[in-house]
């Protein structure tokens, strides 16, 4: 799922295409896609874009009006723009079986397409600013709050510091993937609980957060250059742990460890998170029992 990383490219990318040009169109290749009845979508059709924001994980474009589209990309929705579409390619359907919509801009057109079977991606279409609040999660901005506010999110309810970090409830925009890298790079586990930090954890907890999250995003503004981002991906080859199983950590060498939980995984270093302890994924550990091997050294024994 694009993250807070992700999300800030895909605006600063629209940003300088769309802001100040009308949206003539929109085209619906998937009825499910649109999630809001009133207004209507045709509402939108010929207002001028007037800018863009972030709302968690989530798109807002402001129109006239003031009306907006607020787009969830959900785990596979992914944006494509085709500047100055001639108007015999806007005719057409919206695109191929992944397209689930095509937004006709009087400068270009912006495609909206979501791999896999399953369509997740939403679009509301709702007034005023009051429309907008409600689609607000209600996360505090991680990069915008004080250690001593960030803290005291943190500590509302007592959950795994992977829980916690991911809920859009207590922080925004954070997902599976940077909060695998967050938490590698405070070098704390996934699995302690927030009412077990220490004040010097969370000062090094919230120093990575914000380390992390502009690291990435400087990294991929300067990869996307004046262009528009092609390849979003929670995985990739610069990351520390995620989407790294047996790979080495990049900070001592171990190899990189993974548990697996409802459709996501959380990816750790042992040495350097857990102090050498291997985190118990619920089901195998449940079936394994006794012979669930505790540390790295009992692995490397299990595997001989």
């Amino acid at each position: 799922m694009p993250e807070l990383p992700d999300i800030t490219i895909y605006i600063e990318a629209l940003s300088t295409r769309v802001v100040g040009h009308t949206l003539e169109r929109v085209r619906l290749a998937s009825p499910f896609l649109l999630r809001s009845v009133n207004p209507p979508l045709s509402a939108v059709e010929g207002a001028v874009v007037r800018g863009l924001r972030r709302l968690g994980k989530r798109i807002v474009f402001e129109l006239d009006g003031p009306t907006f589209l607020v787009l969830h990309l959900m785990i596979a929705g992914r944006l494509k723009w085709n500047p100055g579409l001639p108007a015999v390619a806007r005719s057409a359907k919206a695109g191929g079986r992944a397209t689930l919509a095509a937004f006709d801009f009087d400068n270009g057109t912006l495609l909206l397409t979501e791999a896999g079977s399953k369509r997740r991606a939403s679009l509301y279409v709702v007034s005023g600013e009051s429309g907008v609040a409600d689609h607000d999660p209600g996360g505090i901005e991680p990069l915008a709050v004080s250690t001593p506010v960030f803290a005291e999110r943190l500590r509302l309810e007592r959950r795994t510091l992977k829980r916690a970090l991911t809920d859009p409830r207590l922080f925004s925009g954070i997902g599976n993937a940077y909060s695998d890298e967050i938490l590698h790079a405070a070098q704390l586990s996934p699995l302690q609980w927030t009412s077990n930090l220490s004040d010097d954890e969370i000062a090094r907890l919230h120093a990575a957060v914000t380390s992390t999250l502009l690291e990435w995003t400087e990294r991929l503004r300067a990869e996307m250059g004046t262009g528009f981002p092609e390849k979003v991906t929670a995985f990739r080859a610069d990351m520390a742990v995620h989407g790294k199983f047996g790979q080495p950590c990049p900070r001592c060498g171990s190899p990189v460890q993974h548990i697996v939980y409802a459709a996501n995984e959380c990816n750790y270093c042992p040495t350097c998170q857990t102090g050498g302890r291997l985190l118990a994924d619920r089901s195998l550990s449940r079936l394994l029992g006794d012979d669930w091997p505790r540390t790295l050294e009992e692995l490397e024994e299990r595997k001989k």
